[in-house]
C-alpha cells in the first residue's frame, strides 16, 4: 500500500489530524505567551510584535502554519463527511452511555467549534495582523499595543472574543485527548488521564486569551 493511500485511509486520515492538530495546539501555547507580553506595557508588546514579524523565519513559519490549518481543516471534513454517509439517518434519540463513554459536549461539537474558530482566525487576522497601523518610537515601529487597545476598547469585541475562547476551550478539551488517542494512547488508565489534562489545558489556553480583552477593556 502507498505512503498516500495510507494517509487518505480512515486511520491516516484521524492520524493527520491528531498531528497536525497538536501542532497547532503547540502554536497557541506559543501564540498565547506572546500575547501576555501586552501585560508588561506598550513599549515591551510593541518590541516583541516588531521582532517577531522582522525575523526573516516569520514568512515560511506562517506558510507552514497556513499548510497546517489547511490540512486539518480538509481531514476533518472529510472524515465527518464520511461519518454523515456512513449514517445517512441521525439518531431520534442522543443519550450518554454513561462513564464509560468518551462522548461529551465537546466531542459531538467539534465540527462547529472548529468552523466558528476557523472565522474567528479570519476575523482576528482582519482586525490584528492587517488592522489599524500605527507608528511609534525612533525609528519606528508599528504600535501594535494601540491597534489592541482600540479593538477591546468595544465591548462588543470583547464579548465576542471571549465567547469565541470558550468555544476553542471546548474544542481543545477533547482535541488534546482525541490526538494523543490516535498516535497509540489507546488505554484505559491512559485515556482518563488525557482527558483531564486536556480539559485543564483547555482551560488554560481558552481563559489564558480570554482575560486579555477583558483586561484591556477594565483597564483602558
Amino acid at each position: 500500500m502507498s505512503f498516500r493511500r495510507v494517509l487518505s485511509s480512515s486511520v491516516g486520515t484521524k492520524l493527520l489530524i491528531g498531528v497536525t492538530g497538536l501542532l497547532l495546539f503547540a502554536y497557541l501555547v506559543l501564540h498565547l505567551a506572546g500575547n501576555l507580553i501586552l501585560f508588561a506595557g506598550q513599549d515591551t508588546f510593541n518590541h516583541y510584535a516588531h521582532t517577531l514579524v522582522s525575523n526573516p523565519l516569520v514568512i515560511p513559519a506562517e506558510i507552514a502554519l497556513l499548510i497546517l490549518f489547511a490540512v486539518h481543516i480538509y481531514k476533518t471534513a472529510v472524515m465527518w463527511g464520511g461519518n454523515r454517509r456512513a449514517r445517512p439517518v441521525a439518531y431520534e434519540k442522543k443519550s450518554w452511555a454513561g462513564h464509560t463513554s468518551r462522548k461529551s459536549v465537546s466531542s459531538t461539537t467539534m465540527i462547529w467549534t472548529g468552523l466558528i474558530t476557523l472565522a474567528f482566525v479570519i476575523v482576528h487576522l482582519v482586525q490584528m495582523k492587517f488592522g489599524a497601523w500605527y507608528q511609534i518610537g525612533d525609528p519606528p515601529v508599528r504600535d501594535l499595543y494601540r491597534t489592541v487597545v482600540e479593538v477591546f476598547s468595544s465591548p462588543l469585541w470583547v464579548g465576542v472574543y471571549v465567547i469565541c475562547m470558550v468555544l476553542v476551550g471546548f474544542h481543545l478539551r477533547h482535541g488534546i485527548s482525541s490526538a494523543f488517542q490516535s498516535l497509540g494512547a489507546d488505554h484505559p488508565i491512559y485515556t482518563k488521564r488525557l482527558t483531564i489534562l486536556g480539559t485543564v489545558l483547555a482551560v488554560l489556553i481558552g481563559g489564558g486569551f480570554a482575560v486579555i480583552p477583558i483586561w484591556v477593556y477594565l483597564t483602558r
